[in-house]
C-alpha cells in the first residue's frame, strides 16, 4: 500500500514536471519566431509567467465554489444528516486535519461524490443523495476517506495548478495559431537577416503549437488517473479496510445512472465518471479522467487478500435492487447509529458458537 502511494506521487510530479516544460518550450519557441531570437523567446516566457501566476490567485481563491454553485450541492450540518457527518468527522481525526470539511449534499440518485478546496483549512466534501441511500456505514467511510485523501494530499491545489497550465498551453497555442493564420509573420519576415535559423525556429513553433496542447491534455488526464489511484491507496490507509471502498465502487459501477450536473470541467473531481458510458472499459484512454474502475476495485482486492467473491453488494444497494423500501432506507438518519447494527456485514464471518456447559461434578 505505502509503496502505491509513492509510486503515483513520484508519477505526479514526474507528469506535472513535463507540463511546465511543455509550457516552457511553447513559449521560448514562439518567442524567438516572433520577436527574433533567444532574446524574445526568454522575454515571451516571463509574459507567460505573469499571466499564469493571475490565472492561478483567482482559480485558487474561487475555484471551489464555483464547483460546488456548479454541481448543484447545498451545505448540511451535523442536524440535517448525522450520520454523514459523523462519517467525515471520523475520517477528519484518521486523516490528522485541523478542521472538519465543509459537507454538502447533492440531491440526485446517481451515486457519486467528491472533494474541493485549496488547502485542509479550506475544503468540502460532496455527496449524492443516491450515495448515501445506496451504501452502508463501511461503505460509505471508504468513500469519504478516499475524498478525505485527496485534501490530505492536496490534490485539488495540484489538480488546479496543472489545469492552469494546461489552459495557458491551449490559449498561447491558439493565439499564435490565429495569428500566423492571419499573415502575422510576413512583413516580419521580409526584412529578417537571419535567414535559415528564423525559419526553423517559425516551423518548430507551429509544430508545437499544434501538438502541445493534446500532449498537454492527455497528461493531465493521466495525473488525474494518478490521483485516484493515490486517493484509493490513501483511504484504505484511514479506515484499514479496502474491502469496504471496493465494494462501494462496486456499487456505483453497477449503478447505471449519469449525475445530471456534472460535466466535461468538473467530471475529473468525482470518485467514478459521473458521465456514464454504456460500455466499460478495461483498459485506460488517453483523454480519460478516470482509471478503468474494475482496476482500481481489483487493486483494492489484492490489498484485502481476497478474490471478487467478496463483494457482495451492501444491505442497502441489495434492498433498493430487490425493491425492498423499508430495508433500503437503512437506519434513522436523526440517530446516527451505524448501518451494522442491523447486524453483521455479508462478508463478516459468523461468530464462533458458544461454549458447552461444564459437567457437573
Amino acid at each position: 500500500m505505502y509503496e502505491q502511494i509513492r509510486s503515483n506521487r513520484r508519477a505526479s510530479w514526474l507528469l506535472m514536471g513535463f507540463v511546465v516544460a511543455l509550457l516552457a518550450a511553447l513559449g521560448f519557441a514562439i518567442g524567438a519566431a516572433v520577436i527574433g531570437g533567444p532574446r524574445g523567446g526568454i522575454g515571451l516566457l516571463g509574459v507567460f509567467g505573469i499571466a499564469a501566476i493571475a490565472w492561478s490567485v483567482l482559480g485558487y481563491y474561487s475555484g471551489d465554489k464555483m464547483v460546488l454553485a456548479v454541481s448543484g450541492a447545498h451545505q448540511v450540518t451535523h442536524e440535517n444528516e448525522p450520520q454523514l457527518f459523523n462519517v467525515v468527522e471520523e475520517m477528519t481525526i484518521a486523516a490528522g486535519l485541523p478542521n472538519v470539511p465543509a459537507v454538502y449534499v447533492i440531491e440526485e440518485p446517481a451515486p457519486n461524490a467528491f472533494a474541493t478546496g485549496r488547502d485542509p483549512q479550506h475544503s468540502s466534501i460532496a455527496v449524492t443523495r443516491g450515495m448515501m441511500q445506496m451504501l452502508d456505514r463501511e461503505e460509505l467511510q471508504g468513500v469519504v476517506a478516499h475524498e478525505m485523501s485527496h485534501i490530505r494530499n492536496y490534490d485539488i491545489r495540484f489538480a488546479t495548478l496543472v489545469g492552469i497550465l494546461v489552459g495557458m498551453i491551449a490559449l498561447v497555442a491558439d493565439f499564435f495559431l490565429r495569428f500566423s493564420f492571419f499573415g502575422g509573420f510576413g512583413r516580419r519576415r521580409g526584412g529578417d537577416s537571419s535567414g535559415n535559423a528564423g525559419a526553423i525556429m517559425l516551423v518548430v513553433a507551429l509544430v508545437l503549437a499544434i501538438l502541445a496542447p493534446l500532449a498537454a491534455y492527455s497528461v493531465q488526464f493521466a495525473i488525474s488517473r494518478r490521483r485516484e489511484y493515490l486517493a484509493d491507496a490513501s483511504g484504505v490507509e484511514l479506515t484499514r479496510n479496502p474491502l469496504g471502498l471496493a465494494r462501494a465502487l462496486s456499487d456505483i459501477a453497477g449503478d447505471p445512472q449519469p449525475l445530471r450536473h456534472a460535466n466535461r470541467a468538473t467530471a475529473h473531481l468525482y470518485i467514478a465518471n459521473p458521465l456514464k458510458k454504456r460500455k466499460t472499459k478495461e483498459v485506460s484512454g488517453v483523454f480519460d479522467t478516470h482509471p478503468p474502475i474494475q482496476k482500481r476495485i481489483g487493486i483494492l482486492l489484492e490489498m484485502a487478500h481476497v478474490g471478487p467473491e467478496a463483494l457482495v453488494p451492501g444491505r442497502r444497494a441489495a434492498a433498493v435492487a430487490a425493491g425492498d423500501s423499508t430495508a433500503a432506507a437503512g437506519p434513522s438518519r436523526a440517530s446516527g447509529a451505524p448501518s451494522r447494527a442491523a447486524g453483521p456485514l455479508p462478508h463478516e464471518p459468523p461468530p464462533p458458537p458458544a461454549a458447552p456447559p461444564a459437567p457437573l461434578a
